[in-house]
């Protein structure tokens, strides 16, 4: 049996355990305890971090042993919309980095049949990787752009650059071991090998440049069509007893994020 086949089951597990885990701190350590006693809160915004780190390894893993076969559930968004409250979501956070996030473009409404769980997943791990990557001071840059029966949605950082010799394996496999030699940050490569998978299950595909020490640059080409049916308003409801984008984003960010103010 391939250990890829073991995911599922032991990342089910997983999850079960941690939400346990959350519950009981959450009953522990309440959240109007901690908005009044900020020494209290500091300590437990380590063990929320620690969580939502744990839980988004979880999820790669378990997105990471997901069958190709299955068709998409496309929908008619409009991407402006879409990538702009991922980006404002993304940008309050960034500055307790010293980072700045910038959204251009130039549509007022763009409608394009898209995944959005998949395309919001995909964009916050760039975000990540470019918070990751990037020193304070640095902005990182989120443009979407339509060309001729394309849409092109980059991410572009001022931070270290890749090496070139990375460059031609940065979407290969899914678990990076020789990684782990390096100075942090660092990651396993499950994210970027997922964007991959959701940018071509969109027909799509994910490229990358990058300059050592001048920044790198992620874009995202996908088909310009839309399905049959009307635009899709329905929001997702990503809460689950936590907070989507501090799930999204917790490998990159400080320990800062964690408290109770930044949880709402």
């Amino acid at each position: 049996m391939q250990p890829e086949s073991l995911f599922p089951a032991i990342t089910a597990q997983l999850r079960a355990a941690l939400g346990t885990f959350h519950l009981a701190a959450l009953q522990a350590v309440p959240p109007e305890a901690r908005e009044k006693d900020p020494d209290l809160d500091r300590r437990a915004a380590v063990m929320d971090q620690s969580y939502y780190r744990l839980l988004r390894l979880v999820n790669l893993l378990s997105a990471a042993a997901l069958s190709d076969d299955a068709p998409l559930s496309l929908q008619n968004r409009d991407l402006v919309e879409l990538v702009g409250d991922v980006c404002d979501r993304a940008g309050g956070l960034a500055r307790l980095l010293g980072l700045e996030v910038r959204f251009s473009c130039t549509l007022p409404r763009h409608i394009c049949a898209v995944e959005p769980q998949l395309l919001e997943q995909l964009l916050f791990h760039l975000l990540s990787n470019a918070f990751k990557f990037t020193p304070p001071g640095g902005t990182v840059t989120v443009e979407l752009r339509a060309q001729t029966k394309r849409v092109l949605l980059s991410v572009t950082d001022t931070g270290q650059g890749i090496p070139p010799e990375r460059l031609t394996s940065l979407f290969d496999g899914y678990l990076h071991t020789d990684r782990q030699d390096l100075a942090p940050p660092h990651g396993l490569g499950l994210g970027l090998s997922l964007c991959r998978r959701i940018a071509a299950r969109h027909g799509g595909m994910l490229m990358a440049e990058s300059q050592m020490g001048k920044g790198s640059r992620f874009t995202l080409s996908l088909p310009d069509r839309q399905v049959d049916g009307t635009v899709s308003d329905i929001p997702f409801d990503y809460t689950g007893g936590f907070n989507h984008t501090l799930l999204a984003l917790a490998d990159a960010l400080p320990v800062q994020a964690f408290l109770i103010c930044n949880q709402d």
